[in-house]
């Protein structure tokens, strides 16, 4: 299990919050969303999760992923 920050481009309030953390959550591996989007960051557990999976949730919900970073848990 990883842990791993995406830095998210264009949210601007609690509802795209809300709609990134549950793409996020939607894609299998993904556990603990934390979405925020004063930081414009979402941290989450992965395991066996790409960076392009993460990418295209993130999209998804209309927002795009800048970076990936694997934080230490």
């Amino acid at each position: 299990m990883s842990k791993i920050e995406i830095s998210i481009e264009g949210m601007t309030c609690g509802h795209c919050s809300k709609s990134v953390t549950e793409e996020l959550e939607a894609v299998s591996g993904v556990s603990q969303v934390k979405v925020d989007h004063d930081t414009g960051k979402a941290v989450l557990e992965a395991d066996n999760v790409t960076n392009d999976q993460l990418s295209e949730a993130v999209a998804e919900a209309g927002y795009t992923a800048k970076s990936f970073a694997t934080l230490n848990a």
